[in-house]
C-alpha cells in the first residue's frame, strides 16, 4: 500500500497523556509530527464526600494498556509497523497525589486528585502558622501559594488519616508520585525494578521542590514533615528513564517491550512545548478540566504579583537549562461541561452544549461562576463555591449554557490580564488547545471577550505532541530534532474578534462582580470536623457531651422541683 508509505517512512515517536477525565495514546511520526492513531478511554472519578475527588490508580494504569492496545491494533490495520516506535513520552494531570506500595506494588489509597478540596483544613493550619498568616510564605522557593491544589498537602492528609500510609511510611515501604512518577513506575518493571522517578515540570507542582535549586528542598520537607527517602529521583523531562516491560496484554499488537521511555512533562508544560512556544514571551492556554494559561519566562524564574504560579516550564535534557513560565490556572473549564451533562442533564453529549448555547446567542444577562474547587488564579480563595446569578423568569437552560461557556472565557480574560500586568507587555493573540478548542463557538467568544485574535493549531493534540517531541530528541532517541529549522510548520485557524469592546468591558465588569458575590462562601466555623460539615453533631463524642449536659441539667431541674414541692 502506497498510500501508507508515509505513515512507515522513519521514526515513530508515542505519548501517553494520562488527563483528568480521560486517558489518551498517541503515535506521532518524528519528522512531520502527523498523528497516525490514537485511542482514548474515560476515567472514572469519584466523590465520596463534599469537595474530594478520587480516582483509582488501578484503573489509570489499566487505561493506558487499554489505549496502547488498542493503538497499536489500529496502526496494524493501517499497515505501520511498531517497532518503528522509538521512544514514549509520558504526559499527565498534574498534582495528582498517589502512594504505593513498593514491595507489593499495590496502591495504599485513591489518587486524591488535584481539584480535591479535603485539605482545606490542613492549608489554614499551615497557614496559620506561618508569620502574618500569608499564604505566599513557601512561594520564594516554589512559586506556589500554599493550597489545596499542591501536592504536598494532600501526602500530608494521606500520612495523618489513612494507616496503611502512615505504616507503610514507618516501615519504609511506601513510594510517593504524581501521577507520571506510577505510570513510569509500573511501566518499567513496576516491584520487579521499576524506575522511581519524575521530572522537573511535575515536581516543581508538589511543593517540596526548590525552582531555584531543581531539586527536593530539605526544608520545605521539614515544613510538611515529609520524609525524602519516599520521594522519586527528579529527572530532566527529556532522557532516557527506563526501557518499556509490557505485561502479558500487550502481546496481540507486537509488544512495545523494550522501548525507552525518555520523555516526561506535566501536561501543561507538555502544551506549551507542543506549542512550541520555545521563545520568551510566548504562551499558550489549554482548555482541559480546567484551563491554564503559560507563558514562556525564559532562563529565570519570575515572580508574579497578581496572583500567578511561578513554575518550571521543562528542562529538555540532562545538561540543558531549565525554562520558566508564568501560569495563570483556572479548576473548572471542561469540567463544567461535565457538571451540566452528569449532575443536571441539560445535555447528553459535550458536543450538544455548543449547540444549545448557540440557539439563544446570549446569556440574558445570567452569570456563572463555577467556582466548584473555590477559586484558583488570580484570587487563590478556597472558601469561594459556584454561584449562578442574574437568573429572571426568562432564563432557561441554553442561556445557562451560554453563561457556562462564557465563564470559561472571562476566567481565561482574568488570568490574561494578570499575565499582561506581570509581564509589561500585553499579548498581542492567544494561542489555545485542548479539548474545548473544538467548541467553535466558545473560540469565537473567547476572541470577542479578550479583544485579541484566538489561534488554534488545527492538530488539538498538543499536550500529547510535546509529550513526543520530548521523548524524540531525548540523548539516545535523537529522532525529533528541536531546533528551530526543522519544527514542521503547523497549520491553523484564527477567530477574530467580532463585537465592540465597549460591549465586551461591560460584560466582563458584571463577571467580575458575580465573582465577589461567590467568594467567602465556605468558611471553617468554630465547631468543624474537617470535612467542612459545621453541625455540632457531625462530631459525635460532641453530640454526645452536649446531649449528656442537657440530661443532666434538665435531671437537675426536675430533681429540684421535685425537693422544692416536697418542701424540703
Amino acid at each position: 500500500g502506497c498510500v501508507f508509505e508515509q505513515g512507515n517512512a522513519g521514526p515513530l515517536v508515542a505519548a501517553i497523556d494520562q488527563g483528568t477525565s480521560s486517558t489518551r495514546f498517541l503515535v506521532f511520526n518524528a519528522k512531520t509530527a502527523e498523528l497516525l492513531s490514537h485511542h482514548q478511554v474515560e476515567i472514572n472519578q469519584s466523590f465520596p464526600k463534599e469537595g474530594w475527588v478520587e480516582e483509582d490508580p488501578k484503573e489509570i494504569l489499566q487505561s493506558v494498556y487499554e489505549c496502547m492496545e488498542r493503538t497499536c491494533e489500529k496502526l496494524t490495520q493501517l499497515n505501520i509497523d511498531i517497532s518503528n516506535i522509538k521512544a514514549i513520552g509520558v504526559t499527565n494531570q498534574r498534582e495528582t497525589t498517589l502512594v504505593w506500595d513498593k514491595e507489593t506494588g499495590e496502591p495504599l489509597y485513591n489518587a486524591i486528585v488535584w481539584l480535591d478540596l479535603r485539605t482545606q483544613s490542613t492549608v489554614e493550619r499551615l497557614i496559620n502558622k506561618t508569620p502574618g498568616r500569608n499564604k505566599n510564605h513557601l512561594k520564594h522557593k516554589t512559586g506556589l501559594p500554599i493550597s489545596t491544589y499542591f501536592s504536598a498537602v494532600k501526602l500530608r492528609w494521606l500520612m495523618d488519616n489513612v494507616d496503611e500510609v502512615a505504616e507503610a511510611v514507618l516501615t519504609h515501604r511506601a513510594m510517593f508520585g504524581t501521577v507520571d512518577s506510577w505510570l513510569i513506575w509500573c511501566l518499567t518493571g513496576g516491584k520487579s525494578g521499576g524506575v522511581h522517578c519524575t521530572d522537573v515540570t511535575n515536581a516543581s507542582r508538589t511543593m517540596l521542590f526548590n525552582i531555584h535549586t531543581l531539586d527536593w528542598d530539605p526544608e520545605l520537607c521539614k515544613y510538611f514533615d515529609i520524609p525524602m527517602e519516599i520521594l522519586p529521583k527528579v529527572r530532566s523531562s527529556s532522557e532516557i528513564y527506563g526501557l518499556m516491560v509490557s505485561p502479558h496484554c500487550l502481546c496481540k499488537s507486537g509488544s512495545l517491550s523494550g522501548i525507552p521511555i525518555s520523555g516526561c512533562l506535566g501536561d501543561q508544560s507538555a502544551a506549551l512545548v507542543g506549542q512550541m512556544c520555545f521563545q520568551e514571551g510566548q504562551a499558550k492556554n489549554t482548555y482541559g478540566t480546567g484551563c491554564f494559561l503559560l507563558r514562556n519566562t525564559g532562563a529565570k524564574p519570575v515572580m508574579s504579583d497578581h496572583g500567578l504560579l511561578t513554575t518550571v516550564a521543562y528542562k529538555l535534557g540532562r545538561d540543558k537549562p531549565a525554562c520558566y513560565a508564568l501560569e495563570g490556572s483556572v479548576a473548572i473549564a471542561g469540567a463544567v461541561v461535565r457538571w451540566l451533562k452528569d449532575n443536571l442533564g441539560i445535555i447528553q453529549t459535550s458536543t450538544e452544549l455548543e449547540k444549545l448555547a448557540a440557539s439563544v446567542g446570549t446569556s440574558y444577562g445570567c452569570y456563572f461562576v463555577p467556582a466548584f474547587s473555590g477559586l484558583y488564579a488570580p484570587y487563590w480563595e478556597p472558601s469561594a463555591r459556584g454561584i449562578i446569578c442574574g437568573l429572571t423568569q426568562f432564563t432557561n437552560k441554553s442561556h445557562l449554557a451560554f453563561a457556562a461557556l462564557e465563564a470559561v472565557c472571562f476566567q481565561t480574560r482574568e488570568i490574561l490580564d494578570a499575565m499582561n500586568q506581570d509581564s509589561g507587555i500585553p499579548l498581542t493573540q492567544l494561542q489555545v488547545d485542548g479539548g474545548m478548542t473544538s467548541n467553535r463557538l466558545l473560540m469565537q467568544l473567547q476572541a470577542d471577550i479578550l479583544c485579541i485574535p484566538v489561534v488554534k493549531p488545527s492538530m488539538p493534540e498538543t499536550t500529547a505532541l510535546g509529550a513526543a517531541m520530548a521523548a524524540g530528541a531525548a540523548e539516545g532517541v535523537s529522532v525529533w530534532s528541536l531546533r528551530p529549522e526543522d519544527l514542521s510548520e503547523v497549520t491553523s485557524e484564527k477567530f477574530e474578534p467580532q463585537i465592540n469592546p465597549e460591549e465586551s468591558e461591560f460584560r466582563y465588569a458584571r463577571w467580575k462582580k458575580a465573582v465577589q458575590r461567590a467568594m467567602n462562601w465556605e468558611t471553617t466555623e468554630p465547631i468543624s470536623n474537617g470535612n467542612g460539615e459545621t453541625s455540632i453533631f457531625s462530631s459525635v463524642p460532641l453530640g454526645f457531651y452536649i446531649l449528656g449536659s442537657m440530661l443532666m441539667l434538665i435531671g437537675a431541674k426536675y430533681i429540684a422541683g421535685h425537693m422544692n414541692k416536697s418542701g424540703v
